[in-house]
Formats: C-alpha cells, structure tokens, sequence
C-alpha cells in the first residue's frame, strides 16, 4: 500500500490583508499537474505561480515517485513564498505531480486550516489517488449528508472532499473508473486535475464552466486552468480538455472518454472579464483582445467628452485602451499600483487599516489637475472601493470623474466557484444605475451591455435570450444549473421572485 507523507504544514501565524477593501470578486482556484519530466513537482510550482491570480489563500502540491511513494505540502500564503526553496521541493520527488492555489469558495473562508487545503488525498484497494478541484458544487451539502450518514468520516470543510468519499464508496476497478462514477453524481462546476501512482487525469464538467488546457513539455505533459501557465515552463499548447470530457494519461499516452451525457456547453463569461490573466487564450480568443474589444464596446454604447482615460489597475487597463482608442481620448496612467503591498503577517494597526486602497494605488497627481477623467474598471460590486478611488482622483485636483465599467451590472451571485457578497451586499442588486451614480459621487456612471460583451467575445448578434452562449448568471440571473444547496437555505431564483 502506498502512504502520504505530508513534509511541509501551514503555518498558524495568522495573515492579514491589506488590500482594496474586500470589493472584488475573489478568483476561485487554480490547478497544475505534470506527468513525464523530471521532478514534476518543480513544473508544478512554476506552473501555479503563473496561476497565483487565481488564488493567493494557500497552496498544495502532491508528488509520487516509485522509490518515495505519495509525498504532500501545504502552505499558507505565495507559491513564491513556499515553493521555491529546495528544503521544500527536494521532498517532493518524482516524475508525477499535481497542485492548487486556493481562495476559499467553501469551508471557513479567510480562515484556511490544513485540512481544507488541497490536493486531498486517498487510499483506495488499487492504490493511493491526490485531487485539486476548482470550481464549486452545488449539491455538496446533500451529498455530504449522505455520506456521513453512511460513515463516512470527513477531514474537511470543503465541498472538494466529497469527491474523494464518493470515489472510496464506488465499485469500479479502477481510479479513473470509481472517478466517472464519483463526478456523475456530483452537480455544479468542475475542472479537476487527479493523479494515481502512474496516472494524470483531468477531467471538465459537461458544461465547461471552468477552464482545462493541456499542454506538452518534451515526452511529458501537463494539465492547467490556464494558457498562461504554460509559457511559465515553455510547454505547447496542445487542446483545451473538452465540457464533459476526462483525459488519462500515462507513459504510454493520452486516452479520452466521454463519462457525462452530453450538454451544450456555457462556459463563464467571467473568465474573459476578470478572473484569467491577460496573456491567457480562452476558446481560441485572446483574454487580453475581448478586454480591450469590450472596452471599444463601451465608447461606442457609452461617449463622454474628456481629457483622459485612466483605468483602474491593473484589471481595467485593457478595455482603457479600446476605450481610448475608439473614442480617440489619451490614454494615460493617472494610477499607479504599488506592487509589494498585499498580505502582512504583522497585524496592522487601525490607523493602517483605515488607509484602505491607498496602501495599493496612488493618483498620478501631476496628470490629475484641472482634467476630465474617464476611469475604467471591471467591474463594481459592493462600490465602496470605487467610492475610494473616484475620491482620490478628485483629491488630485481632477474636475470631472465620470465611470465606465467593463462588464454588465453585477446583480446576482454565483454557486460555481467564485466567491462573492451575499446578494443584499451587491449594489447593482438594489438601485438603479441613476442611484448607483450618485452613490458613487461620479459625474456619470455607465456599464456595457450584456449584449456589448457578448459582441467583444465574439458574438455579432449579441447574447441570445433563448440559447446563450456562456455562464452569465451574474449578469442576467440565468443559473445553468440550480444551486440547489443554497435554494435549500433560501435563495431565490430569478423565475422566483
């Protein structure tokens, strides 16, 4: 029988962040494995690094080597904090790894413990089997009901585990086997990279909600949420891993089943909006050209006359572009993120606390005086951050502070990996776009449409009410599949209210 042996552990010291007030849309997690190189582990570190924007909580890597078996770490905090030392790595042998960052979407969100920090772990009667999930499902809590009710014993709070239980309970003869059976009883999102003793495994869930690539790297190959963690180790794009599909992939190749009935997909649109870095490609589509395309989108839905355009960095930098150059106003920097500034491990003091956003973005004062400003973000959600900001650049001396925001009005929340306000907290759930306006204390306040950011990815017609192309739950109420763990606590649908 093969053991885990866990080599490094999460820290107790408690972190604190420091960051813009907890008013952005928090990025799910991400996942890396390598199968067929050298110390896969050390792939597995670059790859996550690059995946860092999906989730700085924590992170995981799980290594098997035949000499050394199954071997695990778990830290809190970076992956450049964590992973790049060779006391860590060097206890993580072998040719087969795989990893996660996490934001917590489940379990005790900001209060990460060990047990909640995957890949999870099992021991099956074939052998021992590791997991990284990201997204969310939707019926965990009827699940784990279930399975406790039968005995099983849980070691977490994350709804990732279930999978993990629901594997040990099958009959099938092997990993891969007892997987399809676990995941057809699952609901909800699902990209999930796995591995047993001589097996990677990625598997999507049938309507793609959440991204899966694979890639090569010389005679191995790698699985990971994004493109762009990829180039971090020079591996070549190969396919994204399809909705509904599960690849296995061992010494002697690649090998695809189809273990779900089949679905039309609708991936999120919030990949292309705000969670994938720039540098990634979606679906053949550059993240990085729908940003700046949904940012032209806006200067056509939505002109203002204006010395400048200015985007809330980093993320609202691309569509600033496409606004400036359809509207033909300058571009120009008037915000400047400071890097260095995230968590602390030192509590911060109240007076710290309370220099909020400042801490990470300073108004290019010598632009700012006397100008008509277009600011430009992804998106708002709770306002209070654009509050702060439109209030900075009025400081600065600005004349005119007038908001453009690159995605529709954020009105509902989403049950498939992300995590979000309760609906009461989001602004755009309660007022108008008029009441937002003067909420903000801006001088107009506009959104795209959610058929402008239909057209930006690529949808000449706009969003089609009856058959829609992505995930768009945020924006229209529209759940591709109900969050029936949180209709059981009272959440509503839109059909519903």
């Amino acid at each position: 029988m093969s053991k885990i042996t866990p080599t490094a552990h999460l820290s107790d010291t408690p972190y604190y962040d420091l960051g813009e007030d907890d008013d952005k849309l928090k990025e799910e997690c991400g996942v890396f494995g390598a199968i067929g190189v050298a110390d896969a582990a050390n792939f597995v570190a670059l790859g996550l690094h690059a995946l860092q924007h999906r989730g700085q909580e924590a992170g995981g890597i799980v290594s098997h080597d035949p000499d050394h078996g199954f071997n695990s770490a778990r830290r809190f905090g970076y992956v450049r904090d964590n992973f790049t030392s060779q006391s860590v790595m060097k206890t993580l042998p072998g040719p087969l790894a795989i990893g996660h960052v996490r934001y917590s979407t489940t379990g005790s969100k900001g209060n990460t413990a060990i047990r909640d920090v995957q890949p999870f772990f099992g021991e099956f009667a074939m052998g021992g089997a590791a997991l990284a999930h990201n997204g969310n499902l939707t019926n965990a809590m009827a699940l784990r009901r279930e399975l406790i009710e039968r005995g099983s014993i849980f070691q977490s709070s994350s709804d990732s585990e279930c999978m993990i239980h629901l594997m040990a309970r099958s009959m099938g003869r092997t990993i891969p086997d007892r997987m399809k059976e676990a995941l057809r009883q699952v609901e909800g999102a699902f990209s999930v990279v796995a591995m047993t003793r001589s097996k990677l495994i990625g598997v999507r869930d049938p309507l793609g909600i959440r991204p899966l690539v694979l890639g090569r790297i010389g005679d191995g190959h790698v699985l990971a949420s994004e493109t762009c963690a990829l180039d971090i180790i020079g591996a070549d794009f190969l396919r994204e891993i399809e909705p509904g599909e599960m690849v296995v992939i061992n010494n002697e190749g690649i090998k695809s089943y189809r273990p779900f009935e089949p679905q039309k997909p609708r991936p999120c649109i919030f990949e292309y909006v705000y969670f994938s870095r720039p540098d990634s490609v979606i679906a053949g589509k550059s993240v990085y050209e729908v940003r700046r395309n949904i940012g032209k989108e806006l200067a056509r839905e939505a002109p203002v006359e204006a010395d400048m355009v200015c985007p809330v960095p980093d993320s609202g930098t691309p569509a600033a572009i496409g606004y400036s150059q359809e509207s033909g106003i300058p571009f120009e920097m008037g915000i400047v993120r400071n890097q260095y500034v995230g968590r602390t491990f030192i509590e911060p003091t109240e007076q710290i606390r309370n220099m909020g956003v400042r801490l990470k973005l300073n108004v290019n004062r010598a632009l700012m005086k006397g100008k008509r400003v277009i600011l430009v973000d992804d998106s708002v959600v709770r306002g209070t951050t654009s509050r702060k900001i439109k209030d900075m650049v009025l400081e600065a001396g600005a004349s005119e502070v007038h908001f453009r925001v690159a995605s529709p009005p954020t009105i509902w929340p989403d049950f498939y990996g992300v995590d979000m306000p309760n609906r009461d907290e989001l602004l755009a759930a309660h007022m108008t776009e008029e009441e937002m306006r003067d909420y903000l204390g801006v001088s107009s306040l506009k959104f795209v449409s959610i058929d402008g950011l239909y057209r930006a990815v690529g949808e000449p017609n706009g969003r089609d009410p009856a058959n829609p192309t992505y995930h768009d739950a945020v924006f229209t109420g529209d759940y591709p599949i109900e969050p029936k763990d949180m209709m059981e606590q009272g959440f509503k649908l839109k059909a519903a209210e």
